[in-house]
Order: C-alpha cells, then sequence, then structure tokens
C-alpha cells in the first residue's frame, strides 16, 4: 500500500490513509460508494483501488452492523452510562438526538439515543437519572418508542404533553447536578430545563466529556466523504459573490463577523457540496465569515478533493476543526461583536464567546433567507430536475398500475421499483430522503418506513401511498401520490378529493407581498374542517436547491411564523388525511413563489408556479363536490404533465399517461 501511494503522488501516508477510511465507513455508503477513493489519488490506478476496497472492507469489519441498542444491551448500556454519572459526579444527564450542528440527519458517532435506548426516530430525547430514565417522543413516534425502547427500563413521555421538565419536577432530586453536552444543545433549546432544574435547587452542568461517549467504546468515527465543488452552472452565482454580499450584510448591522453552524448555510455560501450525512449532500464543519467576505472554513481537511482550494480562492482559509475554538478565542480578545444563529448555534459556541469577551449577538442564520430565495439559475434546474423525476414517477406509476392489482407488489418491492426508475435519470445522486412507502393502514402512519418486519402487500380495495423524492446536481425533488389499488369506497374518494380541493386552493392562491405560510395554511384545510376533519403535520416545508429537502427558514403551517413568503422560495404543498388503521391521503406537489402582474392600482402580489410533474389519480376523484374552477385546474395541471413529460416517454408509458390525464 506504501508503495502505491507513493506511486500515485498521494498526500497521504499509511496512518493519515487509516484516519480517512473510519471516516469513510462511518459516512453514508450512498450511491457513488467509490467517490472517496479520488481523496487519496485522482484517479487512482486500478492496484490502489483494490488495496483501498480491501482496507476499507477491513475496517468496516470491525465495526458493528447495529448500532441501535437491542435486547440486553438496552440495559447493559444504561447502567454504564450511569455509573459514569456517579464517576463525574452528576445526579442526571439528557440525551438528545442531535449533533453539533444541529441538523435534521446525524452520521453514526451522533446516534447516541439509538445507541442507549434503541429508539431509532428521527427526533426524541431521553433523561437518564441514577436509578430513572425516560424517553421524550413527538406524535409521530408513541407506537415506534414502545416498539425499540425497554419499558422496564425507561418511562415513556409525549415531548409536549408531558415535557422533561414536568418529568424533572417529579424525578430529579433536590440539589442535584444535571449534566448536558453543550455541543448538543442551543441556548433557548435548554431555557425549560434550566429552570426546572433550578426549581429543584439544582444546577445545569455542561460536561466536558460526553457521559455516553465515555462508555461507548466502538463509537464510530466521523464522517468523512468528498467536499466537491457544486458547479457555476448549477448554482448561478459566484462563491466570492455570496461572500460578499453577506459581509456587506453584517456591516450594515454593525457586525464583525458571524458564526456559520448550519452546513447547508456553509454549502450554499462556498457553493462545495459533501456526502457526511445521509440524503442530503452536506459537508459538516464551521465557518466564521467576516464583514469584509472573507471565510474562515473549519473542516476536515481529508475531504477536501482535489482542486477545492483553487475554488474557495484566497479570500477563503482552510483549517482543522480542533482550530475553531481558537478562532473564536481570538474573536472575543479582540471584543468583536460576533452573530450566533438562535436556532442552531450549539452552546458551546455561545458560551466560549462570551468568555472569551466577544459582543455575542443572538440572531439568525445571515444565509437562511437568500439561500431560500433560489436564483434564475437555481430555479431553472429546479424546473429540469422536477421534469426528469417526473418520469421517473410517471414510469413507476404506471407499472404500478399494471401489477398491483394482481397482487405482485408489496411496500418493500414499490421502493425498490421506483428506486430503479429514478437511477436512470441525468444528473441523478442520491435520494432526498428515505421512500415512504405505505399500503393500506400503515399509510395512515404519517412518517412510516416500511422493513422486512412491517412489510405489507398492496391489496385490491386499499389505498396506497408513496412519498419519496430525489437529489440530481441541478435540484431537489418531493413528491406524494396516493393510489387508488382496485376500486376506492365512496369514502376514500371524498376524503382523497377534500385533500385534493385544499392542495388546489393553496396551488393557486394570490397573496400580497408579506404573507406568511401561517397566514395560507387554512387555504389547504378548509374542504377537511368542513366535515370535521384535519391533519396533524405542516401543510408545507422549505426545498433547498441540491440541499436539504427540509429547508427554512419559511414553512406553510398553523405554528405561526413570521417569515414572509417571497420571490424564488420553494415550499411543498401536501395536506393530507389520515384514517387510523384504515388509509393515508397525501397528495404533494413542490411550488416556487413567483410574482403576480399587479392589478393597476392593487398591492403587488404573489403566486405559486407549481414544479412537481406527475399524474395525479382521477379515480379517486368525486367531480360532486368539485368547484368548476377545481375542475379546470386539474385538467390544466394533467394538461401539462402530458405535454411536459410525453416526449421522454417510451410509447407503452405515453399511452398509459394519455389516459391518466384525460380531462375530468
Amino acid at each position: 500500500m506504501a508503495a502505491l501511494l507513493k506511486s500515485s503522488g498521494s498526500r497521504l501516508d499509511i496512518n493519515s490513509l487509516r484516519h480517512l477510511v473510519a471516516g469513510v465507513v462511518s459516512a453514508p455508503r450512498g450511491e457513488r460508494p467509490k467517490d472517496w477513493m479520488g481523496l487519496v489519488a485522482s484517479p487512482p490506478s486500478p492496484a490502489l483501488e483494490t488495496q483501498l476496497a480491501a482496507l476499507e472492507a477491513e475496517i468496516a469489519a470491525g465495526r458493528p452492523t447495529e448500532l441501535a441498542a437491542r435486547g440486553a444491551e438496552r440495559a447493559v448500556r444504561l447502567a454504564a452510562v450511569q455509573q459514569e454519572l456517579g464517576r463525574q459526579k452528576l445526579d442526571g444527564f439528557l440525551v438528545p438526538r442531535a449533533d453539533e450542528f444541529q441538523g435534521e440527519y446525524v452520521p453514526p458517532r451522533a446516534e447516541r439515543l439509538a445507541w442507549l435506548t434503541g429508539f431509532t426516530g428521527s427526533a426524541g430525547l431521553a433523561l437518564v437519572l441514577a436509578k430513572r430514565a425516560a424517553v421524550f417522543v413527538d406524535g409521530r413516534y408513541t407506537l415506534q418508542v414502545r416498539d425499540e425502547v425497554d419499558g422496564g427500563l425507561y418511562d415513556y413521555r409525549h415531548i409536549t404533553d408531558e415535557p422533561a421538565e414536568a418529568w424533572l419536577a417529579q424525578h430529579f432530586p433536590t440539589g442535584g447536578r444535571l449534566g448536558y453536552d453543550p455541543w448538543l444543545h442551543t441556548q433557548d433549546g435548554l431555557i425549560a430545563i434550566r429552570e426546572a432544574v433550578e426549581r429543584r435547587q439544582g444546577q445545569l452542568v455542561p460536561c466536558e466529556r460526553n457521559p455516553v461517549d465515555a462508555v461507548w467504546s466502538d463509537q464510530p468515527a466521523a464522517p468523512i466523504a468528498p467536499v466537491v465543488v457544486h458547479p457555476l452552472q448549477y448554482a448561478g452565482r459566484e462563491a466570492a459573490e455570496k461572500r460578499a454580499a453577506i459581509g456587506a450584510e453584517l456591516e450594515k448591522a454593525g457586525l464583525d463577523a458571524a458564526v456559520i453552524s448550519q452546513p447547508p448555510s456553509l454549502a450554499w455560501l462556498l457553493n462545495i457540496r459533501g456526502a457526511d450525512v445521509p440524503r442530503t449532500p452536506l459537508p459538516l464543519g464551521f465557518a466564521l465569515v467576516h464583514r469584509d467576505g472573507t471565510v474562515e472554513l473549519f473542516i476536515e481537511p481529508l475531504k477536501l478533493a482535489p482542486g477545492i482550494e483553487t475554488h474557495l480562492g484566497n479570500g477563503v482559509s482552510v483549517s482543522p476543526p480542533a482550530e475553531f475554538g481558537r478562532a473564536l478565542d481570538r474573536l472575543g480578545s479582540q471584543h468583536r461583536r460576533v452573530l450566533v444563529d438562535r436556532g442552531s448555534g450549539a452552546l458551546w459556541i455561545v458560551e466560549k464567546l462570551k468568555a472569551a469577551g466577544a459582543g455575542l449577538v443572538m440572531g439568525e442564520d445571515p444565509c437562511a433567507l437568500p439561500k431560500a430565495c433560489k436564483n434564475e439559475t437555481e430555479l431553472a434546474g429546479m424546473r429540469h430536475a422536477h421534469r426528469r423525476d417526473g418520469v421517473a414517477v410517471t414510469r413507476f406509476l404506471a407499472w404500478l398500475d399494471a401489477h398491483a392489482a394482481k397482487g405482485e407488489v408489496d411496500e418493500l418491492i414499490a421502493v425498490e421499483k421506483l428506486a430503479q426508475f429514478r437511477r436512470l435519470g441525468e444528473l441523478f445522486r442520491d435520494f432526498s430522503f428515505d421512500t415512504i412507502s405505505g399500503a393500506g393502514p400503515n399509510g395512515a402512519i404519517v412518517h412510516y418506513r416500511s422493513s422486512p418486519r412491517t412489510n405489507r402487500k398492496l391489496e385490491s380495495g386499499e389505498l396506497f401511498l408513496i412519498d419519496s423524492g430525489a437529489q440530481y446536481l441541478d435540484g431537489t425533488t418531493d413528491i406524494t401520490r396516493t393510489v387508488a389499488i382496485g376500486t376506492p369506497t365512496p369514502e376514500m374518494r371524498d376524503r382523497f378529493t377534500r385533500v385534493l380541493k385544499g392542495h388546489i386552493a393553496l396551488g393557486a392562491a394570490k397573496f400580497p407581498r408579506g404573507t406568511s405560510g401561517s397566514q395560507l395554511d387554512a387555504l389547504a384545510r378548509r374542504a377537511l374542517w368542513e366535515v370535521g376533519l384535519d391533519y396533524d403535520h405542516g401543510t408545507g416545508h422549505g426545498v433547498g436547491s441540491y440541499l436539504s429537502v427540509h429547508e427554512g427558514p419559511h414553512r406553510i403551517s398553523k405554528v405561526p411564523n413570521r417569515v414572509a413568503l417571497q420571490p424564488g422560495m420553494i415550499v411543498s404543498n401536501e395536506p393530507g388525511y389520515y384514517k387510523t388503521g384504515g388509509y393515508g391521503i397525501r397528495i404533494e406537489n413542490l411550488v416556487a413563489v413567483q410574482p403576480e402582474p399587479a392589478a393597476e392600482g392593487g398591492l403587488p402580489m404573489l403566486s405559486f408556479e407549481t414544479l412537481t410533474l406527475a399524474p395525479i389519480d382521477r379515480r379517486l376523484v368525486e367531480t360532486k363536490i368539485m368547484t368548476a374552477d377545481e375542475i379546470a385546474w386539474l385538467d390544466a395541471y394533467h394538461s401539462r404533465v402530458r405535454e411536459s413529460l410525453t416526449p421522454l416517454l417510451d410509447a407503452a408509458t405515453a399511452t398509459w399517461l394519455a389516459q391518466a390525464t384525460r380531462p375530468l
């Protein structure tokens, strides 16, 4: 191996190579599992590639195949953490499902909640005391937590109805010390916990070493995946221009620097992408952007693909993550005014700046809003990506129509078939999330994930809900379709049509500039409300441009949101209805906010451009409860789908699409 590295001109020695490969094994395998080899040599010779693959297999073989605690492991791991609390003189410890970036997806190294308790949901919290413990989850996971977590070891609690602070009021010892990892919490996120502990005359104590990490002997390494340039032909705006614009905004606000702690913002600002977490092309790292537009990037140097330094230019310095704290100390010693994002800035960063003497300003990530407002290149890319994605989804729906009613399809077969069609698409890189494939009653579980244990065959007379998306170099997609298998019941048709009416009402809306998504949310619910029905999730989330499928700061939801919708923002339109034990219905398209021609003397207005292109199951539409305008909207949408996709389809699928999109 040493000889092969030398002959290839690699910058790595054997030790750094093993460090690199340990990180590679801890990163998602993804759809392009050999890309990491370009970090060793570009390109690696066949002989080197063979040796690298063997080393990867060797290191992977030493890693546990299952991180989450199962069976007897749950009790052993809980006892080990409780013993560690005693060593650290703590009476309890908080274990959130979080990493230092507060992201939706976390690498295996940060799956502490799953490792300790067995709970594998995307959000949750454990509270471990010396003699008692509890797991807190939201309404999505009340069934899953009971299936995965031992009720003899942990109390089950609903994080909203029975919050952690209430449990502490009952069980935390008076005068006790509750530990927390300051990298895994934000300042605002600990307010209620801190108050609850203080009411017990106790202390909230930051831990220098996370007690879970202290006893997790085979904890995975930090992920290492290639950080690559996101080309201007997809980004639409030079990174130097973005840096200058953010710097100017900081100067205007009287700030010296801002901490960029959200990887999507880092990726957007510098026109780079990575693969450190599942389903989202993110490089994990931190940055400081200064008022002069220069940036200090703190990231594992081994991740950087050849040519990145040239792309970043002289205005960006690169340092290992270990240097981040010293850079914060320097800002403090110079008494700089530094912005930290209130929602994502780890408390460690906040306290570090305070202790160093910085003028701390808690506010909003300066990249969040400009990232959300896509430029014309990004919008064009999203349109192209959705057209290609529509081809894959339409081919899948045609295949489903031919095979499902015969009893030949189950949830997992459907997932794989749709994946096969998507992989054929130009510029495809990954899926934007794990596909939700729910047949019959499984479709009523909003965040259901099919598994060999829960897998269900698509049966005649039932509904099938499939929510999926993809990552393309020029855009990110997210689409949900609900399909009738065989003949639907009148109730199914009524509920589907009411969801469709809400989808149309929102998609066709015109609204004044300054309107937030929370002001539009009722449009999507009205037809359900009329018969006493509703759905317990938001109506729309922001979507990134070859970035996160869930992007802020905007959304459409009952929850108040002061961020106004602005031209270029992309948001989902996804009302639904869920009958527990029966079926689920959701219709989701992505839409882009666009200016609307103003009437003479009228207010400046906005509307939505629908990006998603795929048929909506007309067999489930009950025209008797639709208005003429609603019917016209669906017919026009289907006409657009047919005209856009037919030239890209094979003859058989084109014939199916013509039938599936014929006017009501």
